[in-house]
């Protein structure tokens, strides 16, 4: 299974859906909450290229982008097999 990542905030409802979304697939992930690890905050933008809102999801490293963007790569069929599922 690949090594999934997910910068999130407590107050995100996209950060629920992502998180939502990867549980029903049974996939483990690190979260890293950058309201309770302030300083982890620049460390995710610069992973994100630049980006700077949460979620932002990494999979084995390589920035996946947010909810949206990992909702669509699962309605495209090319998640499962990103996560090591397909």
């Amino acid at each position: 299974m690949a090594d999934v990542v997910i910068y999130t905030s407590p107050f995100c409802p996209y950060c629920v859906r992502a998180k939502r979304l990867l549980d029903g697939k049974g996939v483990a992930y690190e979260e890293i909450d950058i309201y309770q690890y302030p300083n982890r905050r620049d460390e995710m933008i610069e992973r994100a290229g630049g980006r700077t809102t949460v979620p932002q999801v990494f999979i084995d490293g390589q920035s996946m982008g947010g909810c949206d963007d990992i909702h669509a790569l699962d309605s495209q069929g090319r998640l499962d097999p990103l996560l090591g599922l397909a």
